[in-house]
């Protein structure tokens, strides 16, 4: 009798299992991971990938500019090692995500005479993802102000 009760729970857990990793949640989760892996890895086409062509950030600056920035960051940091912290995710509409993200970035300098020569921030954004078709592109973000 208890055989058939675990079969029917463990099938309900596969189901809701393979459910939850197609969630809107989890793939901005996965979306923000991936970028965070192409920044590390300072591979700018992949990082590019995320960003939407329509792309605004807090600026007003679109998404060449970015591109330009995220270059010359990668020229001026030769190790990019980041620690990145969802703070918050809210789906104002089923194809938008609106994010609250911490990120700490340390980058080791380019012209560094000294090895322990280190660039270190943390900083705040808020961050909004639109769905195309399967995947996330990020739409605009900008810094958050201090007790923003």
């Amino acid at each position: 009798m208890h055989r058939p009760f675990a079969l029917v729970l463990a099938t309900a857990l596969m189901i809701a299992g393979c459910a939850d990793r197609d969630s809107p949640e989890t793939r901005v989760r996965h979306t923000v991971d991936a970028m965070e892996t192409a920044a590390e890895a300072r591979d700018v086409g992949d990082l590019m990938e995320f960003i939407a062509a329509d792309f605004r950030d807090g600026y007003g600056q679109g998404r060449d500019e970015l591109r330009r920035y995220v270059q010359g960051y990668f020229i001026a940091n030769q190790s990019i090692h980041l620690l990145t912290r969802i703070e918050q995710i809210d789906f104002p509409h089923p194809d938008e995500a609106r994010l609250q993200v911490t990120v700490g970035m340390v980058g080791r300098e380019a012209d560094a005479a000294n090895a322990w020569n280190l660039a270190a921030d943390v900083h705040d954004f808020d961050v909004t993802l639109r769905r195309d078709g399967e995947d996330w592109r990020v739409i605009h973000a900008a810094r958050r102000r201090p007790g923003g």
